[in-house]
């Protein structure tokens, strides 16, 4: 007997528990496939997202409409929705509107009975097993006992109305409501990915890494912003420097210091002892945010230009020690003629404004300082030693990668580099060549060792790790350098020009997503490669290649939906099949809840399957084949 087997064995000691056992995996397999929820670029936007994930990306209220359009009026309907995406608000709100006790005890009896209809709904697809496990355990009895018996009929009638009528009066209304909205949101969604980029820019990453955290079940792919936080972790100071301008840039400097407690005074004091105002490096504000008071955006400026330049002398360290990453586009500090104030770029040579360069020696442009040594090792001591920020990226590298394969279709952030005509593109390590899926495999490899094994220093690791956030052959970036100094110094637009990798038009192909999908070993015809990393511009489609590539990335983040002039795209695939949810620009859970205001704007059905999907076509159902043909095996030599 195997190992396995035995196993087996144990946990299935008699004939008749095999038996039972396969009964109940043949019928899982004839479930309907439960829905996959895909949202990318969060961007630190959490009330967007929180949003998005309560009301699933509008299949809350799809099902509701389904189910009591004729029954509920459209406001009656939109109040519904609110209260299961926000029941502990909607609840407050509702009661401050009904007239008295009477008309709220009726109110409560009506709205358990809706939610106990719409749970019935939601819970089809699943076991009684797995339904129950969603269920709060203070309400599971009283639940299932609604759930599983029908109010017409006579008999239980009386029994279901009297458990409706105890919730009232033994005041218990409200947590069991509360309970249920949840349990519903639970059920609507049975698995979320998130395609990258949840960090930097937006003002809440740390929530959606919170709620990300207590999910019932989620898989990342890592954006080119993720990894900058799991450099810096990992001890790259140069990574740790990017995040820092990045935040200092968009006035998310809070994110360091109240979200993950580490303290920036000292860099404060080193950028305020070197460093004025200037306009270049003022932070990003948008038109609807609060106003920043004048010592506040002051302080932001200085410490922006701190880390920039500390950011600028770092780069010229590495691609000193790294020539093998071939980093021949960065522009570069000793590249500046300083008696002429002019930088040479591509032989042209451009006049630099808005400068900052005080603390950088005409002729050693790479060294740090004194003080600007002792901010860098102090910055990383912290945060490579800070628990809150540690726990929310265990999480992310446990649950990430660089791509994921899942029910057929392939997921990943940036790109696939490839030459014009298509052929992979290789990265070179040591005399090896890394392209397509090997290069994805050999950055995740690399990536991990520097996370589970932080290197204040100078390992390979970490600085791989920054090579996926700017590097010509990164798969998380796809453009040929990034032109961070000549937005800062230069006015004319030329030298700010980043060439994307030849993925992103090819990407529009047919021929060239099925060569994605057969390189990555999926089924040509039926896959699907979603992708993230870069805004769908108003001008353009988010379905391409004949629906084989759908680009997700719509502008959750507030800097992007200008460009994008929409709120952000979500995915969802149902049983049914794909549909591409567009999203207007969120505005608070005070609007949705006073005012009924959602977010969803349109659904477009990308492919629909001519016939109804079940668990037995998804990977679930692969591995439940599998275990079927060993129960049956197992079987065979009980009844010989």
């Amino acid at each position: 007997m195997s190992y396995v087997e035995k196993l087996v064995h144990e946990k299935f000691p008699t004939k008749q528990a095999i038996i039972t056992e396969i009964t109940n995996l043949e019928a899982i397999l004839n479930l309907p496939k439960a829905t996959e929820h895909y949202v990318s670029d969060l961007h630190g936007e959490f009330n967007a997202f929180d949003h998005t994930l309560r009301n699933g990306s509008g299949n809350v209220k799809q099902k509701i409409v389904e189910n009591f359009a004729g029954r509920l009026t459209p406001k009656n309907i939109q109040d519904f929705a609110t209260l299961i995406y926000y029941p502990e608000d909607e609840l407050i709100f509702q009661k401050s509107e009904l007239p008295d006790q009477e008309a709220l005890e009726q109110w409560y009896l009506n709205t358990i009975s809706n939610l106990i209809e719409l749970l019935k709904v939601t819970a089809t697809k699943y076991t009684r097993s797995k339904v129950r496990k969603a269920l709060n355990p203070d309400f599971a009895y009283i639940t299932e006992e609604l759930l599983y018996n029908d109010q017409q009929e006579h008999d239980k009638k009386n029994y279901y109305n009297k458990i409706l009528r105890n919730l009232v009066e033994l005041k218990q209304s409200d947590y069991f409501i509360t309970a249920t909205c949840y349990t519903i949101q639970r059920l609507v969604v049975d698995h979320l990915h998130v395609i990258g980029d949840i960090y930097d820019r937006g003002p809440a990453p740390d929530k959606i890494m919170e709620t990300l955290m207590k999910y019932h079940s989620v898989d990342i792919q890592w954006g080119n912003h993720d990894v900058l936080w799991l450099g810096a972790v990992a001890g790259s100071a140069l990574c740790m420097m990017n995040l820092l301008r990045i935040c200092a840039r968009y006035n998310n400097l809070a994110i360091i210091e109240e979200a993950y407690g580490i303290n920036l005074r000292h860099l404060s004091m080193f950028a305020e002892k070197n460093y004025g105002d200037n306009v270049a490096f003022r932070p990003k504000t948008l038109e609807n945010e609060d106003f920043i008071m004048p010592d506040e955006k002051l302080q932001i400026t200085q410490i922006h230009q701190a880390v920039a330049v500390i950011q600028f002398k770092l780069e010229g360290q590495l691609k000193k020690r790294r020539p093998e990453f071939k980093l021949d586009d960065l522009v570069l500090l000793n590249q500046i003629d300083w008696d002429k104030n002019e930088i040479m770029i591509d032989g042209v040579s451009y006049k630099l404004e808005n400068t900052c360069f005080e603390t950088v020696k005409h002729d050693a442009s790479f060294e740090l300082t004194q003080d600007e040594t002792e901010v860098v090792q102090s910055l990383l001591n912290s945060f490579m030693n800070a628990a809150k920020l540690r726990k929310h990226l265990d999480f992310l590298v446990n649950k990430g990668s660089m791509y994921k394969i899942y029910n057929g279709n392939l997921l990943f952030h940036g790109c696939i580099p490839v030459a014009e005509d298509g052929t992979f593109q290789a990265f070179e390590y040591e005399g090896k060549h890394y392209a397509g899926q090997q290069l994805l495999d050999f950055c995740e490899q690399k990536l991990r060792k520097a996370y589970h094994k932080p290197h204040k220093g100078e390992s390979i690791e970490a600085d791989m790790i920054w090579y996926l956030w700017q590097g010509t052959l990164s798969p998380l970036f796809g453009k040929h350098c990034m032109t961070t100094f000549a937005r800062y110094f230069i006015s004319e637009d030329e030298p700010k020009v980043e060439h994307k990798n030849a993925y992103f038009e090819l990407r529009k192909e047919e021929w060239f997503c099925e060569q994605l999908l057969g390189e990555f070993g999926l089924n040509q015809e039926s896959g699907h490669v979603i992708n993230g990393h870069t805004p769908v511009k108003k001008e353009q489609e988010p379905i391409l290649a004949n629906k084989k590539m759908i680009v997700i990335d719509g502008g959750y983040s507030k800097a992007y939906q200008p460009i994008t002039g929409i709120g952000g795209y979500t995915l969802l695939y149902n049983s049914y099949g794909l549909q591409l949810v567009t999203h207007h620009p969120f505005t608070s859970k005070n609007d949705a809840v006073k005012n009924g205001r959602d977010i969803i704007s349109t659904r477009k059905i990308v492919n629909q399957e001519l016939e109804r999907q079940t668990v037995a076509d998804t990977d679930i159902g692969r591995e439940i084949k599998k275990s079927l043909g060993m129960l049956r095996e197992i079987l065979s030599k009980y009844d010989n």
